[in-house]
C-alpha cells in the first residue's frame, strides 16, 4: 500500500526535502528518511507505515499519562512503528528502533481502527501511542477526523519533535496530548536522542498558546537528566512560558535497550518532586510504588484529596462534572 505522505518539497536531481519534523531529512531517489518509514519513491514522498499497527489495547488513560483527561476513563491505543528519535534508553524500542519486521504487521483501513474502538464499550476514544505517532501523521489524521465524526477523543502520546506547520494540522482533530520533555539541555537530545531540545520547547509553548489540553511527562535517567540545577531552570520555564496549572508527570527509569545506568534513586525523584512542586499545582510521580507522594491528586488550595491511584484503580471522590473541588470549589483544570 502506497500512499502519499504530506509536507514535503521537491528537489533537484529527484531529491525530496521532508518538512513534517526538524530533522528536514533531503531523501534520494530509494531512500528513506530518519524515521525509515518516509520513503522517496520517484520523487514522491511515500507515508510507508500508512495502515501498520504493531499493537492495539484498550488501556486506562491514566497510563498515557493523563491524568487531568477524563479521569478513570478507558482509551482504546494503537501503535505502529519506527521513531524520529533515537533514544538510548527506549522503553519500545522492538517497535521503535528495531522494527525489521513491520511489513509483516497487519494492516487496516482508518475505519478499521474506528470500527474497533467503537466495539469496546464504555471507550472514549483513541489514543496514538507506543511509537511516535508524528512519522503516522497520515494515517492518525484520517482515523481522528472519522472517530470525531462517531463521537470519539483523540489523544496523542508523542516526543514533541515536529514542525509548525504539521504541528498547527494535528491540533484541529487531535483533542489531548501528553508531551515528553526528556531533558533541558540541547546536549542531552543531541547525544542520547538525535534530536534538539527547541524544537520541542515550542511545541508546548504552541501547544499553551492555541488553549490545547496537554501534559507533561519526564523521565529521570540516572546521571543524565537528574541535575537539580538544570531541572530547577526547567521548571521555571514551564511556569513562565506554560503555566502553574500544566500537570507534570516525573518518572522513574529502569535500565533498558542500550542503556545500563542505575534505576533513578527514590531520593532524587523526591528532590526534584520538591522543586516542581515550589512552583507547579499538579507533580506526579510515575513508575513508582502505591502509596509514595506524588500519586494522588490534592486541590492546591485546601489540600482535599480529590482523586486517589492505587496503581490504575482510580477513585474520584471530590471533584464535580465541571472538575471544581467538591470542599472549597476551586475549579482545579480537570477535562471532565
Amino acid at each position: 500500500m502506497n500512499h502519499k505522505a504530506e509536507f514535503y518539497k521537491k528537489l533537484p536531481s529527484g531529491y525530496i526535502k521532508c518538512l513534517l519534523c526538524p530533522h528536514y531529512c533531503v531523501i534520494p531517489e530509494g531512500g528513506k528518511g530518519i524515521c525509515s518509514v518516509r520513503k522517496n519513491e520517484k520523487g514522491t514522498l511515500i507515508a510507508g507505515s500508512y495502515g501498520v499497527v504493531s499493537a492495539m489495547h484498550t488501556d486506562p488513560i491514566e497510563k498515557k499519562p493523563l491524568y487531568h483527561y477524563k479521569p478513570g476513563s478507558k482509551i482504546f491505543s494503537i501503535g505502529s512503528v519506527s521513531c524520529n528519535m533515537k533514544c538510548i534508553f527506549c522503553q519500545n524500542y522492538e517497535i521503535s528502533q528495531e522494527f525489521d519486521k513491520y511489513s509483516v504487521l497487519p494492516r487496516y483501513s482508518p475505519g478499521e481502527v474506528v470500527k474497533k474502538a467503537l466495539n469496546h464499550k464504555e471507550n472514549i476514544g483513541i489514543a496514538f501511542t507506543y511509537n511516535e505517532p508524528t512519522i503516522f501523521f497520515e494515517f492518525m489524521r484520517d482515523i481522528s477526523v472519522l472517530a470525531h465524526k462517531e463521537g470519539l477523543k483523540t489523544v496523542m502520546v508523542t516526543n514533541g519533535f515536529i514542525n509548525q506547520e504539521p504541528l498547527y494540522e494535528l491540533m484541529k482533530f487531535i483533542d489531548a496530548f501528553s508531551v515528553d520533555l526528556k531533558a533541558y539541555t540541547g546536549k542531552f537530545y543531541k547525544e542520547i536522542s538525535e534530536a534538539g531540545l527547541e524544537p520541542v520547547k515550542e511545541t508546548l509553548k504552541t501547544l499553551k498558546q492555541h488553549n490545547k489540553f496537554f501534559e507533561i511527562t519526564y523521565l529521570v535517567v540516572t546521571d543524565l537528566n537528574d541535575d537539580p540545577d538544570d531541572f530547577t531552570k526547567m521548571i521555571d520555564w514551564i511556569y513562565k512560558e506554560l503555566g502553574d496549572d500544566i500537570p507534570l508527570h516525573i518518572s522513574r527509569y529502569f535500565p533498558y535497550y542500550k542503556l545500563d545506568n542505575d534505576a533513578t534513586p527514590l531520593e532524587t525523584l523526591s528532590n526534584l518532586f520538591r522543586i516542581a512542586k515550589s512552583r507547579l499545582k499538579y507533580v506526579y510521580l510515575g513508575n513508582v510504588l502505591y502509596g509514595f507522594e506524588g500519586i494522588n491528586t490534592n486541590c492546591y488550595k485546601c489540600n482535599y484529596e480529590v482523586i486517589t491511584r492505587n496503581g490504575y484503580d482510580v477513585t474520584i471522590n471530590g471533584l464535580d462534572k465541571a472538575g471544581n473541588c467538591k470542599k472549597c470549589g476551586t475549579f482545579l483544570s480537570f477535562e471532565m
